[in-house]
């Protein structure tokens, strides 16, 4: 069995199985929301298929990510914070 990638989500480190998406790592490091709408609303993956965009973060630098749509990679930085 493959060993688990270690990611980093708001700054919390967390171990993800290989093919983790980074959406699911934001969960598992127990953040409830990837970004906050306009008016502050917390806002968490719908469709996990890329057409909502509610799964927004800032991925290794990269804003606006789809993170339903992007696999854990080691050392991967995932921010909620700047979404």
């Amino acid at each position: 069995m493959p060993e688990n990638i270690a990611v980093k989500v708001n700054g919390v480190a967390v171990l993800v199985a290989p093919g983790t998406s980074a959406a699911a790592a934001v969960i598992l490091a127990g953040f409830a929301a990837c970004r906050a709408s306009v008016t502050g609303a917390p806002r968490a993956p719908l469709c996990g298929m890329g057409i909502c965009f509610e799964c927004r973060a800032l991925v290794n630098g990269v804003a606006h990510t789809r993170t339903c749509q992007v696999t854990c990679q080691p050392g991967m930085v995932i921010s909620t914070d700047a979404a």
